[in-house]
């Protein structure tokens, strides 16, 4: 299903932007990720949180002109710009959908297609290129976005044709599942803290930057917790696939042990990435809920849930 290089309209998510000469420091104090390493070279993953810690949203944001822009699931975008939008007023910041000023492609093992448009990405994952009015973003090993102006989009999806087959999102779901990059989805919103979704092993969480909302409970549970929930990916066998928040049981267990995050269709059946408690997962035995008889199966995640590493940014 994902055997080849394609790319996919990247339809499902929307734009918000934030602009202004207080921009950096109005956001620097709502996100997760530290803005001081985001510059035309480098963009990041990263999240919202409640007072409580707990994912509004999250994101991947770059600097593009006088400000940023962070994609999000666009379900979500409305709620967090009009939550956002109460702290801005004591800023010089302006909040904005500009989800219709925007075309975004995703490029599935899409290296070949990128030189071919005259642009020359690091191989580094968060490596961003400003080039030929596109903005190109290295997601992970598989996967990397193309940005460019909604006036553009028409033009750069047919030259695209010419370099690779169009997929349906599932192949770019199923790629950031490989990649093990969860987000936060509607169904799911304030369900996890940042470490549930190994936000700090994607470097989308700061503890070196100072204060931003909910960092006194995110920053608790790296130094002095035990965080005993990870997400972690799975597959299993079937074709219809579980929503997010499908919560994930096991027999040794008298309530649910984790949910899922996202979900998408491979060669095999499904693969998933899911929350769950760390000693179920050990234990082998878990399923969704209504599915007892279809257990899911471990798969390894392309990086190490390593926090001495993690709070060095």
């Amino acid at each position: 299903m994902t055997g080849c290089a394609s790319f996919t309209p990247l339809t499902h998510e929307g734009v918000f932007a934030v602009r202004g000469p207080d921009a950096k420091a109005f956001l620097q104090g709502q996100v997760t990720c530290n803005l001081a390493y985001i510059s035309d070279e480098r963009s990041s993953l990263g999240a919202r949180c409640t007072p409580k810690g707990r994912m509004l949203s999250s994101f991947r944001v770059l600097l593009e002109n006088d400000g940023y822009l962070l994609a999000m699931d666009s379900e979500i975008l409305a709620a967090q710009l009009a939550e956002m939008q109460k702290y801005a007023v004591f800023s010089k910041s302006k909040l904005t959908n500009d989800s219709a000023l925007w075309s975004r492609f995703g490029l599935y093992q899409g290296d070949a297609a990128l030189s071919a448009l005259g642009i020359d990405l690091p191989k580094e994952v968060n490596s961003t290129v400003h080039s030929n009015q596109m903005i190109a973003i290295r997601v992970s090993d598989l996967l990397t976005e193309l940005w460019v102006s909604a006036d553009e989009g028409p033009c750069l999806r047919k030259r695209l044709l010419n370099l690779l087959p169009e997929a349906p999102l599932n192949t770019w779901l199923l790629g950031q599942i490989r990649s093990g990059i969860g987000h936060v989805s509607m169904p799911v919103r304030e369900q996890f803290i940042p470490q549930m979704l190994n936000l700090p092993a994607l470097d989308a969480v700061s503890f070196k930057k100072g204060c931003y909302t909910g960092q006194e409970i995110v920053a608790r549970m790296q130094y002095l917790g035990k965080l005993k929930r990870h997400m972690y990916h799975f597959k299993m066998a079937g074709t219809d696939l579980p929503v997010p928040g499908t919560a994930l049981l096991s027999p040794v267990h008298s309530s649910a042990v984790g949910e899922v995050v996202s979900a998408a269709q491979s060669e095999h059946g499904i693969e998933l990435l899911a929350t769950a408690l760390d000693e179920a997962v050990g234990d082998g035995r878990i399923y969704l809920e209504g599915n007892e008889h279809a257990l899911l199966e471990k798969l390894e995640l392309p990086y190490l849930l390593d926090t001495e590493r993690e709070i060095l940014r």
